[in-house]
C-alpha cells in the first residue's frame, strides 16, 4: 500500500511505524535538555560532556537518585505546586534517572534489535545481567583480602 500526495510524490504507508513526532513533546525535550545543560558543570568548575552518562552509570546510582527526585516531585505536588522551576527540575531529574536506567537495561538486553522478544524472556535476561553487575560491584566493594572490621570477626563454631 502506498500514499500519493497532491504533488505526485509517493511514499509507503505509516501503518505499523513508530511515530516519534507524535509520541514526544518538543516542550518537554527542550526543558529536559536545558536541565541537563545546567547540570554539566562539575563542582570543580569543569564541564562534562553532554553524553557523559552514556559511558555507564551503575543501576543503583540511577535508582537512588530517581527516588530522591521522585520524593521532591511528590512533596512539591502535595505541598507547593506553585514552585514551578523546582518542580520542573525535579521532574527532569526523575526523567534523567529513568532514561539512564532504561538505557543501561537496553544496552544489556539489546531489546531494541530483536522485535520478537517476549516480555518474560526480556525480564529473565535483565535479571541475569543485573546479577552479574551486582556480583561485579560487590567484589569491588568487599575485597576478600581485607581483615574483617573489629567485632565482626567470624566466630568459631562450638564443638559438639
Amino acid at each position: 500500500m502506498k500514499r500519493t500526495f497532491d504533488t505526485g510524490a509517493t511514499r509507503d504507508t505509516e501503518e505499523g511505524k513508530l511515530d516519534y513526532e507524535g509520541a514526544l513533546s518538543p516542550l518537554v525535550l527542550q526543558r529536559y535538555v536545558q536541565y541537563l545543560h545546567k547540570h554539566r558543570k562539575m563542582a570543580d568548575g569543569s564541564i562534562r560532556d553532554s553524553d557523559n552518562w552514556q559511558k555507564g552509570v551503575p543501576l543503583d546510582s540511577y535508582m537512588k537518585s530517581a527516588w530522591r527526585h521522585f520524593m521532591d516531585v511528590w512533596a512539591i505536588h502535595r505541598q507547593r505546586p506553585e514552585a514551578e522551576v523546582a518542580f520542573q527540575d525535579a521532574l527532569c531529574g526523575l526523567l534523567f534517572n529513568v532514561m539512564g536506567y532504561l538505557h543501561e537495561v537496553l544496552k544489556s538486553t539489546d531489546l531494541s534489535q530483536d522485535k520478537s522478544y517476549d516480555f518474560i524472556t526480556a525480564l529473565e535476561e535483565v535479571d541475569a545481567n543485573l546479577k552479574v553487575q551486582d556480583k561485579y560491584f560487590k567484589e569491588r566493594m568487599e575485597p576478600e583480602d581485607e581483615p574483617p572490621l573489629p567485632g565482626l570477626e567470624p566466630q568459631d563454631k562450638p564443638k559438639t
